[in-house]
This record gives structure tokens, sequence and C-alpha cells, in this order.
């Protein structure tokens, strides 16, 4: 029994019993302020239970079983979906209350393993008993110096402000409706232009990520949407003025749209709301190009900037944001499925590039023909995983590889302070810096440490590289390229950060992707998703991670794969060889991406090829440094070097042909992992996008019948041109089977995705067969994840409420019991809420342990109140529980004995039952007396 109000009970009820896919977070929008849910559970004691730490717990049985945790705080809302882990398995993403303090996860009969490794983690980031995991990988090491002397400055800074007057305005359209959201949209936008700039001017809109929604009640931050009454939208749209501005006095049109009433709702989007933000963003373009056509019919705002030209547009997106601006990209280019789209109209726009801001990738399927930019930010505390790498890693291979794709690692910032509405100080509404250390100083990040950034330092450095992204995708000024690609340049304009970026595309050759077919002697092909330590790249004690490797939603996932190294003395190769020669004809240096541990410095390779004669030729030796890290900081990430292709090496080698990549440590000991390699040679192509074909994975809902097995094929749609490659992973639930099939895909060809439903008579959850799809090779994912979920069709069994003990002497308890007609697979909940008595004295807050009203209401005793008063609002009470696979449940209202001689009190109550739809149904009501006990 537990405090919870009728609507924290309701949402409760739904968590445990709704229809809810064990990869997919789904926390419940809500008009009403959130209300304080219950304590932290304590470890179970049941059999299946033992050995829990405290805020974990087991629920149900069978089929119906939950993992529950329980936070002692409120987790806050970030981009990072958060996730159970048992070791470094997923289990699932759990079901979040709406207090954000307690997580379900059902396991559909899903074995968990010792309950010790339990986890929960937000982006790698461990969020039950912080620091647990750091403390158990050992000390943190002191990061290493900073180089003595910097980069040298690139030929251009695009961080310098341009020669266009600017002006600002803003324009408020009527809200939108998109699939799947209950609520509208609002379609509000922040314009910052130039005012006196020549003709039509490129245009770059920006996307805000996942926030608060709402503030100025209670601690001032709602989650919710539409924002209730007495409090206001916060503006996070227009938190990227400093680089809006900075755009427009070099002569961009730029626009900064608003989505808190998609922030609000997306934890029912299956996809985390990516679809949702890319219908945001088309529809703001559709408009713009509407402006575009009739001038005269653009809002004031628009008008006082000069014409945009739509066929030069970039895209920047911060967090969920990027994944909403890469979904953006690809939906311009490949028409996504009309029922998911929020906007059905032409494309009258044409996307050059994307920044990318500590974005979210759920999908883990990058727009490959959409040039763009990430920015990595080195202390960030919510997409701590840096897991944004993907869109430079998930490319390769994917499409013709010509757009340049850049990772920019920028050293001591954090994820909210590239929006100064996110920036304490700074913001309208009430903000925080997302990198916590809990308490302890962390040498890198933390605020005052020589390496971490304060925030307008990080705000110019952040404006500095999206300008250059501009300069480079939209302008097409490749001297701005070098700032990208690894050359190891630095634009002054962002200093003192340290900037470190790597790319792959633009005139890249591939050397070596080390995959499944990659011969390796004398270290090891790694697995970047493994199930075990010893196939990891990363063993799981690793203090640290690594964005290249960042955890999709299965394990082991193939595909994914780099070289390890590791040696105890100098001058021992690590050759490595591709399944066929490759030809580096034409490539003016090779360029090698390569991790070493972070902190460590001087990391020495002789790097030589062989071609397919065994020829050899020694290019030359690269030195690695390491980042600054610690145990909270995705530091394991690759280095760009590059070694020349002499004349000498060209003379020897038949480069048409090249066999193998050597690589000889010439340092006594150490480690590193090459990420991949490839002939490199400067310039920007022209990139042209392929046509290729386009999967979107659906869901389908069916009933679960009572009895025999039937098998139902996933939703699966194929569309655009050509034929492709694709990866469908299929877990099986209740167990921890992984299918994986490769499948070529076509448009007009029927794809095959079998899952069997079992039918029952017995009532319990909805089951959800999930299905995942990634593209391998020319091919494109829209929507990436769906499968067939088992409605369960069986009716809940009626339930009664019975006296115990109705009748007892002070001191004793007043005791009822909640009976079910028949067991079921899910626990069972219901509300047992105080009323005034009909007549004489009600029993109060004095006649009632004083230890349990604490527990139970959050209550003192005095001053003294009829127990009907305790609770603020109609419908809270006590929470009841009959667990799965049981008939009944008692509750129990303790009374104390006093030395007052008085007449007999009464306490009347009704149990409040959630039907099937989830809506509280009054049931029985029950009438307890206590008698003095003098």
């Amino acid at each position: 029994m537990r405090r919870v109000a009728r609507v924290a009970t309701a949402a409760l009820a739904v968590l445990a019993l709704a229809a809810v896919s064990p990869g997919a977070a789904q926390a419940l929008p809500s008009a009403d302020p959130p209300v304080p849910g219950p304590p932290p559970a304590p470890a179970s004691a049941g059999a299946d239970g033992k050995g829990l730490r405290e805020g974990w717990r087991l629920a149900g049985e069978g089929a119906g079983k939950e993992l529950v945790w329980a936070s002692p705080d409120p987790v806050p809302m970030g981009d990072a979906r958060v996730e159970f882990y048992a070791g470094d398995k997923l289990l699932g993403r759990p079901v979040a209350a709406q207090d954000r303090r307690s997580f379900r996860l059902p396991l559909h009969g899903a074995r968990i393993g010792p309950a010790k490794r339990l986890k929960v983690l937000a982006a790698g980031r461990r969020l039950d008993e912080a620091g647990t995991d750091a403390e158990s990988r050992g000390p943190r090491r002191n990061p290493s110096a900073r180089p003595a002397t910097p980069p040298p400055a690139n030929a251009v800074d695009p961080g310098k402000p341009g020669r266009y007057r600017t002006v600002t305005g803003t324009y408020s359209l009527n809200s939108v409706r998109l699939p799947g959201f209950p609520a509208p949209v609002e379609m509000k936008a922040d314009v910052i232009g130039p005012a006196d700039a020549p003709g039509k001017r490129p245009l770059a809109l920006f996307l805000h990520g996942r926030h608060y929604t709402c503030y100025g009640a209670g601690d001032g931050q709602g989650m919710g949407w539409p924002c209730t009454a007495g409090t206001k939208p916060v503006p996070s749209h227009k938190g990227y003025h400093r680089a809006q501005k900075l755009l427009a006095s070099q002569g961009y049109v730029t626009v900064s749209i608003a989505a808190n009433g998609i922030n609000g709702q997306d934890d029912v989007a299956e996809d985390g709301g990516a679809q949702a933000r890319s219908s945001l963003v088309r529809l703001h373009l559709a408009r713009w190009a509407d402006w575009a056509e009739k001038r005269s019919t653009a809002p004031a705002a628009v008008r006082a900037v000069a014409p945009a030209d739509l066929s030069r547009v970039l895209l920047v997106g911060h967090s969920r944001g990027g994944e909403g601006v890469n979904r953006a990209a690809l939906d311009s280019l490949a028409r996504p499925p009309a029922d998911q789209d929020g906007y059905g109209g032409p494309v009258r726009w044409k996307i050059r590039g994307n920044v990318l801001i500590g974005p979210t990738v759920f999908g883990q399927n990058p727009a490959p023909d959409v040039p763009s930019t990430t920015i990595l930010p080195g202390c960030d505390g919510d997409v701590s995983d840096l897991q944004g790498e993907i869109y430079v890693d998930g490319t390769r291979g994917i499409s013709r590889g010509t757009a340049l794709h850049s990772a920019v690692y920028m050293v001591g910032a954090n994820h909210n302070f590239f929006n100064s509405e996110w920036t304490p100080g700074q913001a309208t509404a009430p903000a925080d810096d997302d990198f916590s250390s809990d308490g302890t100083t962390d040498p890198v990040c933390s605020k005052g440490t020589g390496t971490r950034l304060t925030a307008s330092q990080q705000q110019a450095a952040g404006a500095t590289y999206i300008a250059a992204s501009a300069r480079l995708f939209v302008a097409g000024d490749d001297r701005v390229r070098p700032l990208l690609d690894g050359s190891d340049r630095r634009a002054p304009s962002a200093d003192p950060a340290r900037v470190l970026t790597h790319a792959v595309g633009a005139h890249r050759t591939q050397a070596l992707l080390p995959g499944a077919s990659t011969t390796v002697k004398g270290g090891r092909l790694c697995a970047q998703v493994a199930a075990t330590d010893s196939d990891a790249c990363l063993p799981s004690s690793t203090s640290g991670n690594s964005p290249h490797f960042a955890r999709w939603e299965i394990a082991p996932e193939p595909g994914r794969n780099a070289v390890a190294m590791r040696w105890s003395r100098a001058g021992e190769p690590v050759r490595i060889s591709p399944a066929r020669p490759v030809s580096l004809a034409g490539a003016k240096d090779v360029a090698l991406r390569l991790i070493v541990p972070p902190n460590t410095t001087g990391t020495r390779l002789d790097v030589t090829l062989v071609d397919a004669s065994g020829h050899r030729a020694k290019l030359g030796r690269v030195s690695v440094d390491g980042l600054p890290g610690t145990d909270r900081t995705a530091s394991y990430w690759g280095r760009e070097v590059r070694v020349p292709l002499s004349a000498a090496a060209r003379d020897t080698l038949d480069l048409k042909h090249v066999k193998t990549l050597e690589l000889t440590p010439r340092t006594r000991s150490g480690k590193a992992w090459l990420v991949d390699a490839w002939g490199w040679r400067p310039g920007t192509p022209a990139v042209r996008a392929a046509q290729l074909p386009r999967v979107d994975v659906g869901r389908l809902t069916v009933e679960e019948g009572d009895s025999g097995v039937r098998t139902y094929s996933v939703p699966v749609r194929v569309s655009g041109e050509g034929s492709g490659k694709v990866r469908f992973s299929v877990p099986k639930p209740g167990t921890d089977g992984i299918t994986h099939r490769t499948v070529t895909v076509r448009p007009g060809e029927r794809v095959d995705v079998p899952v069997e439903v079992r039918g029952d008579t017995r009532y319990g959850h909805d089951i959800a067969h999930d299905a995942l799809v990634k593209a391998v090779r020319g091919a494109v994912v829209g929507s990436y994840r769906g499968g067939v979920t088992a409605r369960n069709d069986d009716p809940m069994p009626k339930i009664t409420l019975e006296p115990v003990k109705d009748r007892v002497t002070e001191g004793k308890p007043l005791t009822w019991r909640m009976t079910l007609s028949e067991p079921v697979d899910v626990d069972m909940m219901a509300v047992l809420s105080f009323q005034p008595a009909d007549g004489g004295k009600e029993l109060s807050t004095l006649d009632v342990d004083p230890r349990w009203l604490e527990n139970e209401f959050g209550a003192k005793p005095r001053p003294e109140r009829p127990l009907s008063k305790v609770t603020e609002e109609p419908g809270q009470g006590l929470f009841v529980i009959v667990p799965a696979g049981e008939k009944s449940a008692e509750v129990r209202v303790p009374t104390v004995k006093d030395a007052v001689s008085e007449q007999e009190e009464s306490l009347k109550a009704q149990l409040y039952v959630y039907d099937e739809n989830w809506e509280p149904q009054p049931g029985p009501k029950v009438t307890g007396r206590v008698r003095d006990a003098s």
C-alpha cells in the first residue's frame, strides 16, 4: 500500500497493464501537474526478487512479470532514453510515471540474470546508485595537459561576423496536428536575417531538442502539453540567437522553430518523435516556399529580412532536434509513408547540409547523401555516450560516399549550453548544467577546471562551427573544409575551445572498413557492441566510453567491428587485410582513424602498405594522443592521422591492388583501436543523391486469441528506386534470442518478417513482438522499429472488497481484503479512498499510527483532522495491489491506543478499480468502526 493520487494511480495502472513495447519509452502525457509518487520500493523479499538492491523490485509473474525501479529523486526530462540493463545486456526501455521517479519494464517472461548486475542507464550514464560503475572501474585519471601549441589557424575563420545589418522578428501560425500526437503542435519561430543583403539568401533552420516544456508553477519545470493555467512555454527556440545573428551577418536568413508540442508528447512515439520533428521542419519549409513565391503573404518578420532561397537550405538540430533534422533531410529525398507523416505536400526546397549538436540517433540510420557536421560535446551530461558519432560512422558503405560527414569533438562543452535558454544565468525559465559529478570534482568537466568551457565560450565555438558548416555545405567554400575534415586546423573565433575533428566521405576512398571478412594478425577483430567482454572492443570494466561503440537496441549487434591492438613491446606489427585488394590510386595520403586511451600521449605507430604482389612500402610514422577523459566521459574517440603516399611509395606499390595495412607499435607498450582507413585527397566534391530504396517498418495490432499459435507478418514498406540490403533484427519475447536476417529490398516487392502469437484465456499484458531494421548497403531507413503487438483479449476479473476486521478496539488495525474472481498474469491495482463519515465522529490523524500516516500520505498527525481531509484532492488514498497469480490482498489502517475516553469512531472508504480502459470505476464502499479501549 502506498499513497497515490487518483491521477497518479491511473498512471501506474496504465504503466503496469497497457500495451508497451520493451524497446519504446512511453511516458504518460498529462495536463495536470505531476503528483508525488511512491517512495523507492524496497528490495523484493520473495523468491523471484532475492538480492535486488534498494529501489528495485519485481512485480507480477509469468508473462505479466515487470521489473520496477524507483528513483529517490525525479529523473530530469532530457533527450536520452532511460534504459534497464543486466550487465551489458539491454533489457528494454521502461515506462516512466508522471513524476519521473518510478520506471516499469514488462519482461514478457525474459530472464534478468543476477540481480546485482541490474542497472539503469541513459545514453551510457548510470542513474541508479550514482557512481557505482565509476567506483568499480578504478580511480579517475588526471586529464592530459592542453597541447603546448594549438593547431595552426585556418586560412579562413568562419566565426567572424559578416558585413550585413541584422534584424529580428517572430511569427506564430495556426497549430498543426501530427500523426499519433493527441494535442496540436505550435507553429512558432524566431527569424533573424540580413536587412540589406542583395538578392535571395540561403536559409538556415534551427530545431531545438527535448527540454522542459512549461514553467511558472511549482518547481518551475513542467513536461506536459499544452501548458496548464499559470504556466508558460519554455522559449527553447530563442536559445540560438548568437549563432543566428552570426549567420545573418554573413548573409543567411535564419529561423528557429518551437517544438514544445512535440517534446510534451513524444514519449508516445515509437521513434522518440523523429518523424514528428521532421514533419514540423518540413511544414515550416513549406510555408517559407509559399512566402518565397508570394512575399506579400509572409508575416512581417519574414518580410523584414532578405528573401530566402529555398534551393540552399541548411538544417541545424540540437539533441533530439538533431535526429529530427536528419529525418527531415531523408524525408526530403525519399517520401515517408503518408500515415506516419504530418506533411504530405511537394518538396520545394533542397537541403544542402545538416549540423547536429549533441544529437540522439535512436534509429542509427543517418541520411547518407546529405553532408553533415556532428558536434560532440566532451562533457555532455545528457546524451553522454555521444551516440551522434553514428551520423558519421553509420554512413560508411551505404551510398556513393561523396557527402562529407564530419565529427567535431569539443573538449569541455556540455549538452545544454549551446542553447542560451537552457543555460543558467541566460535562460528565461529555470535551467541547469547537465553535467553532474555527484558532488565530486571531475578533473575534465567540473565547472572551473582548465578544460571546462564557460557558457559564452561554448556558444562562441558552437556558432563558429555552425558557420563553418554553412560556408562549406551551402556556399561551397572549400577553404573552411580543413576545420571539419580532420586536417588539424583551428578557427581562432572558437578559442580557447579545444576542437578536434575527423570525417568520412568527400574525396576519400575506402582502404579498410573492419568486418567479418577482415583478416587480422597480431591483433584481433573486436565487436563494437558485444554480448561478452572477450568479444568486445571495450570490456565492461573500462573507465569511460567510446562514441564509436554507442549501443543500439540489441546486443550483440552484427556488422560493427574495429581492430583492437595491445602490445607489451615495440616492433611487433599488426597486419590487417580486407577480403580483397583495394585501390588507393589517386589518393594523396592514407588517413587512419585511431583510438588510444584517454589521457595518454605519444602512442607511435609505423604505417606500411603491402600490395597483392607482396611489395611493401613504409609510409611513415604517426603519433596519437588521447583525449582528456574520466569515467564520466566518452573519450575513446578516433583521432584522424594521415601519412603521405610519397613518390617512392607510388613507385614501389601497385596502388590499384593494396592487400594489407601494417601498423607497427614504436612505443614500449600500449593499446589502440583502428576504426577504419581511407585513401584521402583534398577537396569537396559536388553531392548528387543516389536513387535508393527506402524501408519503413510499421506496427500491426492483433487479438491474441484463446488458444493455438498464429503467424503474422510485420508491416514493411519499401519505396523509392533501385535495390539495396538491410538487416532485420527480431528479438524473441521472453528469451535472450535475436534473429538477424539480411534482406535485399526492392520497391514493390514484399518483405516477409514473420512472428508467432500464442493465444490464452488469462488476463495479462499486451505482448510486443518487435522488429528493427538498419541499412547495410544501397538503401535508407525511415521508421526503423515496429512489429506485431498481440493485444490481451481476456476480460478483467471481478473485484470485491470484504471485511476481515471492520470493528476493532483502538490499537488494532482495521482490515479489508480485496479479492479477484480469478488469478491473472499482472498486478491488479486499486485505490481505497477515504470519505466523510455518514454520522458520528470520524477517525482522525491522531487515531492512527503516525509512521503509517507519514509513509502512506506524507502527513503529520497534527493539527488533528479527519482522515478524509488528509489528502489534498478527491480520489487519493491507499494504493492496493493484488500480485499477479494471486487472488487477494489485504489493506490495513493501523489505529493507536490512547488514554482519552471517547465515543466510537468510524472510517468510511470506497474502492476505485481501474477497468480495461484504465478509467477509475467506483467499487464497493466499506465502513470500519473503532471502539475506545478504556
